[in-house]
């Protein structure tokens, strides 16, 4: 059972950026946007990356971990795909395929693999921090947090960058009892390490 893990942040606060400590051997990224990555290592990406890409990776994973950059244009790039549908349809396939993808990580990936979605937020109506979709109509067919047992939200006051990692109220960041503290630096490597030691994932030293 794969370990499928939300990282929410607005454009800027910091998630491409966390990837910093990773080297080329230990991550591989699905480049939903094509975009460059925000530093200079060169890290293992496919650009472009869509669901049956991921997929078709995830069913003979040769890493231990993976992240989705930018994870919300999976939904809104087959939005646009589908813009001149008429009806609801599409917007419960939606939904369905991007809650089929995490399944898919839940129950069709080794124990020892951690994906993580890199996904922009959006702020609700009563001011409450929650993960992007593509309109209220897709919210009605998909909690998204709700797929997710560890959802950190990456932020910065301008001088420093770092995950929350409990709600305050206003947030629908979440993880399990003394995984980690309130705030911790926004390096995704020391939360992998984190997440592989509160799990007892261990992994073979080469």
């Amino acid at each position: 059972m794969g370990i499928p893990v939300l990282i929410l942040g607005e454009s800027g606060s910091g998630k491409s950026t966390s990837l910093r400590n990773f080297s080329s051997e230990e991550v591989g990224i699905f480049n939903v946007a094509g975009k460059p990555l925000p530093f200079k290592k060169k890290l293992s990406k496919l650009n472009n990356a869509r669901y049956e890409h991921i997929i078709k990776s995830l069913k003979s994973p040769k890493l231990k971990r993976y992240v989705i950059d930018d994870s919300q244009y999976l939904m809104a790039f087959e939005m646009f795909d589908r813009a001149k549908e008429v009806g609801y349809n599409k917007f419960t396939d939606v939904a369905l395929n991007f809650r089929n993808l995490v399944q898919f990580i839940i129950t069709g990936t080794p124990d020892d693999v951690v994906v993580y979605f890199l996904h922009h937020t959006e702020t609700t109506d009563t001011g409450k921090i929650k993960a992007k979709t593509s309109g209220k109509m897709l919210d009605n067919q998909l909690t998204l947090e709700g797929l997710f047992s560890i959802v950190l939200l990456c932020k910065t006051d301008g001088t420093r960058h770092y995950f929350e990692t409990q709600s305050d109220g206003y947030t629908t960041c979440k993880s399990p009892m003394e995984m980690f503290e309130k705030e911790i630096d926004n390096d995704l490597k020391s939360v992998d390490e984190t997440i592989r030691e509160y799990y007892e994932l261990k992994e073979e030293k080469k």
